[in-house]
């Protein structure tokens, strides 16, 4: 049996989230422990949308949580409760968090994800906040000394073809003939 066959099997053929039965998908949990079926709510087109897409939220749309959250499935509850988080600025669901109990592990599993959607929206920004992206050129600022090497690169030197590095505040890219790791602040974007 695939796994999408064991999630709508589990569902009911309806959305885990607000009980829809149209447009149904299976949406993995990010973040999750595994790869099995455990991992991974169905849901129906309006969520995924609004899941995958913070800026298009209805907010009442999500008072659908108020069942949800009671779900016996880990994964339905790592989504009632990242999304009653997106959600915490309004009053009920902030009351429906202060009532949602989830196990140790579960709530390291939600926390985990929503640590990692925060390190998505970061952006790297060169001195004047512009938002550098991989394969832009740049500009070095000011004189930089290169750690464990007498090498300095010299203030105007162009780095051409940047890559963004995990860290946002840091890109990587080839000054003075060596491949570096460079602090973006130090950057003008060109």
């Amino acid at each position: 049996m695939t796994i999408e066959n064991i999630v709508k099997q589990r569902a009911d053929a309806k959305c885990e989230l607000c009980s829809s039965e149209d447009n149904l998908s299976v949406y993995e949990v990010p973040a999750s422990p595994d790869t099995t079926a455990g991992s991974c709510v169905m849901v129906c087109g309006t969520c995924r949308g609004q899941i995958e897409d913070a800026d298009t939220m209805d907010q009442n749309h999500w008072r659908c949580l108020n069942d949800s959250m009671w779900s016996q499935v880990p994964a339905v509850q790592v989504m009632a409760y990242r999304m009653l988080k997106r959600l915490s600025a309004e009053t009920w669901a902030q009351d429906l968090l202060d009532m949602l109990y989830l196990e140790e592990d579960t709530i390291e599993w939600a926390e985990k994800g929503i640590a990692l959607e925060a390190l998505d929206s970061i952006q790297t920004l060169d001195v004047n906040g512009t938002p550098l992206q991989a394969g832009d050129n740049v500009t070095i600022i000011k004189d930089l000394p290169v750690k464990g090497s007498s090498l300095v690169v010299k203030q105007g030197t162009a780095v051409r073809g940047i890559r963004l590095t995990d860290n946002p505040l840091h890109i990587t890219g080839k000054a003075a003939g060596t491949n570096m790791v460079i602090i973006a602040a130090y950057c003008k974007k060109m």
